[in-house]
């Protein structure tokens, strides 16, 4: 089993990187069932220390401009011609497999890594985390995914939507792996209950871009006062938490000014702090404005054993279960009502958060593990 992740993502600890964690949480399911050990091909600058649940293929990237993969690539797709651009980019890290033994290769998010590694003994499978395909004409989608021998989705929004664009020879091809949590890691806090005159406290964590909508979360905050709940940002825009601060986060700084409950801003951790942060919150708040395909952070508010207040768009839903609320993507009043409810009804916030963690407890690692094994079975 080969996972190939975007040129210069980190399989690293270091950071929050959401395909790195899926690949980290299968390869470490895998090792505990006793199954062979994953392989990672990882572009070789990337950073260290890196997990140590799979083996490292490295290989030597190649800058490619993102303009060209962007502007003239979809143009030339259209056009039958295999994008030059993304081709160059990804090439690199196929030819550091096609001359391999004969594996799985699950390539992460690489619509073109079926149609690079065809004609090779290898099993291709598209692991597909967002949505892919916004700037490929149908015909080209199915070109280039005729050689695949699976596509796999992290939710079953994410299956349909794709299924929608794909032709008969591809649909039958798609399956559903929903993504999991380290319940081991992710749990809950040791603490008393909050009492009565002590703020409740929310939190945001992830990357503080405006498809993330943190913005939604503190005009909804600003309808509070400071004795009844307390607002935390945790993330960056990148994974530099020294980097200064864009457009975006200024606008976010401005807003918390304008705000009576308290909020505090943390820039971005790495994977091993945020459990100890997640444990200080009442509520994990997720209101992103954009269609995610499943989210990961999702699962690691439930693990951790409070309720998540979560926009309704795209996989969340699915990934939420019976664990918190579901609210309209970029309803400031909506969000308002959710977090006034789990002020006043404690208790709710308290049979929420005991069910979100059953439910990442029959969802975790090593049930995403055996699913995937399933559909490869299958395909």
């Amino acid at each position: 089993m080969i996972h190939t992740i975007t040129p210069w993502d980190h399989f690293s600890p270091r950071t929050g990187s959401a395909i790195p964690t899926v690949v980290h949480g299968l390869a470490s399911a895998a090792v505990l069932r006793g199954d062979a050990r994953h392989s990672v091909v990882v572009e070789r600058s990337t950073y260290r220390p890196r997990y140590d649940d799979a083996d490292i293929i490295e290989y030597d990237g190649r800058r490619v401009s993102a303009r060209a993969r962007r502007y003239l690539d979809p143009t030339l797709g259209r056009l039958a011609i295999a994008r030059p651009a993304a081709s160059a980019y990804f090439r690199p890290l196929a030819d550091a497999i096609r001359a391999r033994p004969p594996a799985i290769v699950l390539a992460h998010n690489a619509p073109l890594m079926p149609w690079l590694l065809r004609g090779t003994e290898h099993r291709v499978v598209l692991y597909a985390h967002n949505e892919l395909f916004r700037t490929y004409a149908r015909s080209e989608v199915n070109r280039l995914l005729a050689p695949a021998d699976a596509i796999i989705c992290v939710s079953k929004d994410s299956a349909d939507r794709t299924r929608s664009i794909l032709g008969p020879r591809n649909r039958d091809k798609v399956f559903t792996v929903g993504n999991a949590v380290d319940t081991a890691r992710f749990t809950p806090a040791v603490r008393p209950p909050r009492t009565s005159g002590e703020p409740m406290r929310v939190m945001f964590a992830g990357r503080v871009v405006r498809q993330k909508g943190a913005d939604t979360l503190l005009r909804a905050a600003a309808a509070f006062d400071a004795h009844e709940i307390e607002v935390v940002v945790v993330g960056s825009a990148g994974f530099d938490p020294t980097a200064p601060l864009t457009a975006y986060e200024r606008e976010l700084r401005a807003l918390a000014a304008q705000a009576a409950p308290s909020v505090t801003f943390s820039p971005f951790v790495d994977r091993a702090t945020l459990p100890d942060l997640l444990r200080t919150a009442d509520v994990l708040c997720v209101p992103s404005r954009w269609t995610e395909a499943s989210g990961l952070t999702v699962g690691e508010g439930l693990a951790t054993g409070i309720p998540v207040i979560a926009s309704r768009l795209g996989g969340i839903p699915e990934a939420l279960g019976p664990g918190g609320l579901l609210v309209p993507s970029d309803d400031v009043k909506a969000l308002e009502a959710a977090l006034r409810r789990l002020l006043d009804e404690p208790q709710t916030a308290a049979a929420l958060g005991r069910a979100g963690r059953e439910w990442v407890e029959a969802h975790d690692w090593g049930w995403a593990w055996e699913r995937l094994r399933e559909a490869l079975e299958l395909a």
